[in-house]
C-alpha cells in the first residue's frame, strides 16, 4: 500500500493540482481527462463541468484497475467562476500528502490569502469518504464530496 500512498501523491501533483500541466484526449464526450503513468502503474482523472463537476480517479496496476475515488464539487456562490475556485483550490491539492491525511485531496486545512480550505475525511485508501470545503472569509463557497477504495 505504501507504493500506493506514494504514487497518488506524484500523480495528483503532476495533474489537475498543477496549473502547467495539459489534459489529456478525452476519454467520453464532454470530459477532461488528465494521466499520469510511473513504470507499471497509471493514474487517470476524468470529470465533467466547471463550476458543478462530477469526475472520477482511477489507478491501474499491470494494466488492471486497483484502486478508484467518485467526486462530486459545487461551487455555492453563483458570483465565483472556476477560474477562482481554481485560485483557491489548486495549491491546497499541491499540499497532498504533507500531512498525515490519506492523499487522495489535500491537507486537513490551508489558508490562501482569504481563502481557507479544509479537508475531512474518514477511512484509508481501501475505504474512505469525505467532504472538501472552501471558504472565503467566513462564507462556504465550495464543497466537494468523495468516496472510494480499492477495487476487488
Amino acid at each position: 500500500m505504501n507504493n500506493l500512498d506514494k504514487f497518488l501523491i506524484e500523480a495528483k501533483k503532476q495533474t489537475y493540482a498543477s496549473e502547467m500541466v495539459e489534459k489529456v484526449n478525452s476519454s467520453r464526450l464532454d470530459s477532461k481527462d488528465y494521466e499520469y503513468k510511473k513504470d507499471n502503474m497509471i493514474y487517470h482523472d476524468t470529470y465533467f463541468g466547471g463550476t458543478n463537476f462530477i469526475g472520477e480517479e482511477i489507478v491501474y496496476i499491470d494494466n488492471k484497475a486497483y484502486w478508484g475515488m467518485n467526486y462530486y464539487g459545487v461551487t455555492l456562490d453563483d458570483t465565483l467562476g472556476e477560474e477562482a475556485i481554481d485560485r483557491a483550490l489548486r495549491p491546497a491539492l499541491m499540499m497532498v500528502g504533507e500531512d498525515s491525511v490519506i492523499p487522495v485531496r489535500g491537507p486537513k486545512e490551508f489558508n490562501n490569502g482569504e481563502y481557507k480550505y479544509t479537508f475531512v475525511v474518514e477511512g484509508d485508501l481501501n475505504h474512505f469518504n469525505g467532504i472538501e470545503t472552501i471558504y472565503k472569509g467566513s462564507k462556504k463557497i465550495y464543497e466537494l464530496r468523495c468516496n472510494g477504495g480499492l477495487i476487488k
